[in-house]
């Protein structure tokens, strides 16, 4: 009787100790969870921020009235695909001569947040245009049409690296139309002053000072600065998604 009851108790505390440990995992997952997820709280936060802030404490355009607000959107949505595609550049230019997965890994990421930053802009600046320009789209703009040929060229770069099985083929391949892209960056920038466009001449981007008033400056300044941290916390997460997902493909490669 002693004895089964020993082996009772040893089977007991056996089985404690397997079950305790999967707790004591789950119990810091939560932990983890919460280190990583609070950038894009906060990112989010900011840019629900600025928008209350255009839309209520931002005084009219004189002329455009209430249309002008999507200014506040529109234009930092720009300014970040931009700084996303530069982004890709650099890394893809560095990636070429030193090799190092990390930066193919950080242009992939950069490419993708890009693209949804200039879908951002493709969306808002027609529903600009319409109760200003009457229109809502011009194909002799050529500003709107390099614009849409920038999202078609990042779109191709992400259908790239999904359609090349090789990782090295796949990187450097990517590389260089990522670098390639990246050239219509000034090319758009410049376009107002090179082509007759519906566009007006920058009111802030050039050298002279801004022309806005203090108020919108501010929220036009806030607002660069929150959609600048939405893509910090966009690459943070998109570029975690993609280590693990390349520490799980090379585990299943070790395994087969």
């Amino acid at each position: 009787m002693s004895v089964a009851r020993s082996d009772a108790n040893c089977h007991s505390v056996q089985l404690r100790h397997t079950v305790a440990s999967p707790l004591k995992l789950t119990r810091n997952a939560p932990l983890n969870d919460m280190k990583i997820s609070w950038l894009p709280a906060v990112a989010g936060a900011a840019v629900v921020g600025t928008v209350i802030r255009a839309a209520f404490f931002t005084p009219l355009e004189a002329k455009q009235g209430a249309a002008q607000k999507i200014f506040y959107i529109h234009v930092p949505a720009a300014w970040v695909a931009f700084l996303a595609f530069f982004l890709v550049a650099v890394a893809s230019g560095v990636y070429l001569w030193i090799q190092d997965q990390r930066l193919d890994r950080f242009a992939e990421s950069s490419a993708e947040v890009g693209v949804v930053f200039t879908t951002v802009v493709l969306i808002t600046g027609p529903l600009w245009a319409k109760p200003i320009w009457g229109t809502y789209w011009a194909w002799w703009d050529v500003r709107l049409v390099s614009t849409l040929f920038l999202w078609f060229v990042y779109v191709s770069y992400i259908v790239l690296r999904g359609a090349i099985e090789s990782p090295s083929l796949r990187a450097r391949y990517s590389a260089v139309l990522g670098i390639l892209g990246a050239l219509l960056i000034p090319f758009i920038h410049l376009s107002v002053y090179l082509f007759a466009t519906m566009h007006p001449m920058p009111i802030v981007g050039k050298p002279s000072a801004p022309s806005l008033p203090n108020e919108m400056l501010l929220t036009l300044m806030i607002s660069l600065a929150s959609f600048t941290l939405l893509y910090v916390a966009f690459m943070r997460s998109r570029y975690s998604y993609g280590e693990e997902r390349d520490a799980a493909a090379a585990r299943n490669h070790s395994d087969a």
